[in-house]
């Protein structure tokens, strides 16, 4: 099943929009995990558990874990994913951007080391910096277009041809880069008017949409603006209002994160049409 495949497919299944990233910070960690040397994995874990049947995706953050050389237990929790909920994309949020024999080397750092159904990259490089990614035709190659933070209209919104940047890239791979039907875009909820023209250039391809929780994107204006006509068409990322939400009384850390799950999926879905 290729990864477009697995997505649609979970749309369906879990009747959700949500992709729960994984952005595990020892500091903020439950105590229970301080001084456990399995501590992340064993988080992430009880997360993925809390929040499987609420979830379109799944999206670790490679930095968290490099920097604490934890490398070796997220590929302990891209397995557990596999393993127990193969139904549900994984995607490595890396944004690796090279070319050549190193780009090469970085797809095969996410696909096959870690067995990521799609990775995220940085097109600054152009064509030759995407392609080895494609070699790989089952998985998805998703490509940074209009990012959440402020600063990205620092280059985002140069004019190219009477056009800002973000537009260009979003024809870009609609019309030259996506030969094998395997692309997404990230595009921020923080700015839905950019994310409808998005959506009107690349059709029904599917879009990351980070920016929503802690970063503040408004759900109504996100998925107003880029539903497809099916009311899916969309992987809207929160990761830390779900992994450190506050628990109320009765509830432990992934009982909190399951609620918040489930209010920010039911919020997305009142908006889906």
């Amino acid at each position: 099943m290729t990864f477009i495949n697995k997505l649609s497919a979970a749309w369906t299944a879990n009747d959700s929009l949500l992709c729960v990233g994984l952005d595990p910070d020892m500091a903020k960690l439950p105590a229970q995990f301080q001084n456990d040397p399995q501590g992340i994995f064993h988080f992430c874990r009880e997360i993925i558990d809390a929040t499987a049947d609420l979830a379109c995706s799944f999206k670790p953050q490679i930095a968290y874990f490099a920097a604490l050389s934890a490398e070796g237990q997220l590929e302990q929790i891209c397995a557990y994913v596999r393993e127990h909920y193969p139904h549900i994309p994984l995607i490595l949020d890396a944004k690796r951007g090279d070319i050549g024999a190193t780009a090469r080397q970085y797809a095969r750092e996410a696909y096959d080391r870690y067995g990521a159904d799609a990775v995220t990259v940085n097109p600054y490089m152009g064509s030759d910096s995407v392609e080895p990614y494609m070699e790989w035709s089952d998985r998805g190659v998703i490509i940074l277009c209009r990012t959440s933070n402020a600063g990205g209209s620092d280059l985002q919104f140069l004019d190219v041809g009477g056009k800002p940047l973000y537009q260009h890239v979003a024809r870009l791979v609609a019309e030259k880069w996506n030969s094998n039907g395997q692309c997404a875009l990230v595009v921020g909820a923080t700015f839905p008017e950019e994310l409808a023209q998005v959506r009107a250039i690349v059709g029904d391809m599917p879009l990351l949409v980070p920016g929503i929780g802690a970063q503040g994107g408004d759900i109504a204006a996100t998925v107003t603006s880029g539903r497809t006509a099916s009311g899916a068409g969309m992987m809207i990322n929160s990761s830390r209002a779900i992994l450190y939400a506050a628990p109320q009384a009765g509830e432990d850390f992934a009982m909190a994160a399951r609620r918040v799950a489930e209010e920010t999926r039911s919020a997305i879905n009142q908006h889906r049409g």
